[in-house]
Parts: structure tokens; C-alpha cells; sequence
């Protein structure tokens, strides 16, 4: 029987398990995934016990994806752009393969959400610059983005983002985050703000024009306040759910030898999950 797992600290709040459960039963696959915290000082220890065991590799959340980027036998090119992975596995050699699967998660759920969100070739404006930015802008990059307005709290830190992308990201300070909207035709937030038991993104949509694109990474509340002002104001909407359904599916391909679908019945199933 295949196994695979998600590690993390703590993990307890992970729906991987429920995803990953529902396509091993809905494909008829003998295998399983679970959920296993993980301590930092435990993690090398941990992985090796996976390999030596015979598995065929994990999701890794919080504080490990780092981590297990410099672990690796193996990095893939969307993992050491952002030296961050989320997706492991064994190759026949036994090689620990990482990868990054945030970044097709969220361009494949932008690309059907939003089709032609680049048609114009129009600024986009990304909010936050942490693990989840420095994914989100690799892939706007390489989908032709031309130009992005990076926004973040510590300007440092966005500083240090864009200085790999020198003449395509441009950082703005956070207290001018409204005006850098005007002209843009995607609006991203990377961060956690917005999500429930969080502080709000405090972020007026007022210059933002009407046939614009805006993203949130925040799924729980499914539509947050930027998305329902987005809404409101006319915009087309991405929420953050399918970013967590598509990150899915590569890893489950690597693990059990099948590429799943990612389904109306599947989101329901972990909506459901999220408000019940």
C-alpha cells in the first residue's frame, strides 16, 4: 500500500487529508494519507524513518518548507526559486525529490478563475512579500507579467523580493497601497490579513478599475472583505481555495501514480468541511 502524509507544526487544522482521501477513494487506490506533526529538531530524523519505511513522500506546511528545501537530494526549479518546498518524494533510487506546488496551485486556479487576467499586459499589484509572495510573483513572472507593484509592511523585506526581479518588480511603500492600484489589472493578497481570528487588510479598492482581477490566498472566510468589495465594486474575484485544491495535484501524481481531477464535488466536500 502507497503512503503518503502532510508534516507540519502544528498540523492539527490541515485539510490535506480530506483532499487527498477523497481522490484515493474516488480512483479506487489502495493507499493512504495522514496528517503528522512534526517537530523542527525532529524533522531530518522524521523524513529518514519515511525512507527507510518505504514512502512515497509528504506535503510539508509550516515551519518546515525551508527546511526541506535544503534537505533535498533532488530540487526542482519552481522549489529553488523561492528555496521553499512544499511536495517530497522518493524516486526509485530512493532520492528525496522537492518541489514547490504553491505556485502551479495558484496560477492554474488564476488561469481558469480569471482568463486573460494578462490580456492587457496592465501592472499587478501584490500585497505582502513572504513565502507565499515570492511564489505568487515567480509564477506572474513567468506567466508574461511585465510589471508588478509589490506592497509590504516591512520594506526591507519587499526590497529584498524584488532585487531578483530587477526591472519587472517595483517596490511602493505600504502606506501609499490604495494609489499603487490605479492602472492595475490584477490585485493580489499574499498575506494573512483578512483571514478569520486576523487583523484586517485595510485596502480601499477605489482606484482600482472595475474590469480588474482580484486574488486573495485567504480561504477561510471563503470570500473575504477584499474579495466581497471586489465584488461589489464589479471586479472578477479568485479566492484562495483553489490554490489549496491545485497545489494537490502534483503531489498526489508523484505519490500514487494518478493525476486527479479537482472537482465541484471535491471543493463542496472541503467547504463544507471549512463552515460546518
Amino acid at each position: 500500500m502507497k503512503k503518503a502524509c502532510v508534516i507540519g507544526w502544528p498540523i492539527k487544522h490541515s485539510r490535506s487529508p480530506l483532499i487527498h482521501g477523497h481522490w484515493l477513494e474516488k480512483y479506487g487506490i489502495e493507499g493512504s494519507y495522514t496528517k503528522q506533526a512534526v517537530s523542527p529538531d525532529n524533522l531530518e530524523l522524521f523524513l529518514d524513518k519515511l525512507r527507510q519505511n518505504g514512502w512515497s513522500g509528504c506535503n510539508v506546511t509550516v515551519p518546515h518548507k525551508e527546511a526541506v528545501f535544503r534537505l533535498a537530494d533532488i530540487v526542482h526549479d519552481e522549489a529553488r526559486a523561492i528555496e521553499a518546498a512544499n511536495t517530497l518524494w522518493w524516486d526509485a533510487d530512493r532520492l528525496l525529490h522537492a518541489s514547490n506546488t504553491d505556485i502551479y496551485g495558484f496560477m492554474t486556479h488564476l488561469d481558469q478563475s480569471a482568463p486573460g487576467w494578462n490580456e492587457n499586459e496592465r501592472p499587478v499589484a501584490v500585497l505582502g512579500a513572504g513565502g507565499a509572495a515570492r511564489g505568487i510573483v515567480y509564477g506572474l513572472v513567468q506567466s508574461g507579467a511585465s510589471q508588478i507593484r509589490l506592497l509590504n509592511r516591512t520594506r526591507e523585506r519587499a526590497d529584498e523580493l524584488a532585487a531578483y526581479y530587477e526591472g519587472t518588480v517595483n517596490v511602493a511603500d505600504w502606506r501609499s497601497r490604495n494609489e499603487e492600484l490605479e492602472g492595475c489589472g490584477l490585485v493580489v493578497n499574499s498575506t494573512s490579513l483578512g483571514m478569520e481570528g486576523s487583523a484586517s487588510l485595510d485596502l480601499s479598492l477605489e482606484s482600482l478599475e472595475a474590469n480588474a482581477v482580484v486574488a486573495d490566498i485567504v480561504y477561510a472566510p471563503l470570500e473575504t472583505p477584499l474579495l466581497a468589495a471586489a465584488r461589489q465594486k464589479g471586479c472578477r474575484t479568485v479566492d484562495g481555495l483553489g490554490m489549496l485544491l491545485h497545489q494537490a495535484v502534483p503531489g498526489f501524481e508523484h505519490w500514487f501514480g494518478v493525476r486527479p481531477q479537482v472537482t465541484d464535488e471535491l471543493r463542496n466536500l472541503v467547504i463544507a468541511d471549512l463552515t460546518g
